[in-house]
């Protein structure tokens, strides 16, 4: 009975110390802080521009990086799955979440997805990401298809781009989430360059890669 007692309670610390042992675990998001020096709106510079507000379509991911947790390349040709590191939601949600901030702020207008008065003047925004690729400690990259469309928008039109964003980082995992931020940013800048164009009712045209 006493040598059942000593296994049981030898088994108990070595579950306790095997759970001290584990790694903490780190959530990250893509959506930029606010109060940002992003939170300067082209609106706010350009007091002219043509705004509307916007509807932001879900985004599709590729299928390799569409995980929980952080997929970065390690050499030429590995790649490692961070257990403990992981998105706070799923990889479409977080970029599609970080463009519409960045899009409000460049358009100085908001997103009105899934609201009511689908029949007034707004831009439809889409989103193909065909690359989501991070290494630690070089770079961030983002490759992917998106089209603007101006609806219910006299003389208003459509345009489809394709953009290529690669963002340098410095050491460790935090600047690596940062450098995909700043990524986002800048594709928001050239969504927001070509609707504000088509929102006027003017030719746009895509940005060079």
């Amino acid at each position: 009975m006493m040598r059942q007692r000593m296994y049981v309670l030898g088994l108990a610390v070595m579950l306790l110390l095997s759970g001290c042992a584990s790694a903490p675990m780190h959530y990250y998001t893509l959506v930029p802080p606010a109060g940002s020096a992003a939170d300067i709106t082209s609106a706010a510079a350009n007091p002219g521009a043509v705004s509307l507000p916007f509807e932001l379509l879900p985004v599709s991911v590729p299928a390799q990086v569409d995980q929980p947790q952080l997929l970065v390349r390690q050499g030429g040709q590995g790649v490692v799955l961070l257990n403990d590191r992981r998105w706070i939601a799923p990889l479409g949600d977080e970029v599609r979440s970080a463009l519409a901030v960045d899009l409000a702020r460049a358009l100085g207008s908001q997103d009105v997805s899934g609201l009511p008065g689908g029949d007034k003047p707004r831009l439809r925004v889409k989103l193909d990401l065909r690359r989501f690729d991070s290494q630690a400690g070089h770079y961030a990259l983002m490759e992917g298809a998106w089209s603007v469309r101006a609806m219910h928008v006299q003389h208003g039109g459509v345009l489809a781009c394709t953009s290529r964003i690669r963002e340098a980082v410095g050491p460790g995992y935090d600047a690596l989430v940062q450098g995909h931020q700043r990524a986002i940013g800048v594709l928001a800048g050239q969504i927001a360059a070509v609707a504000r164009r088509l929102a006027a009712g003017q030719a746009a045209a895509c940005p060079p890669r």
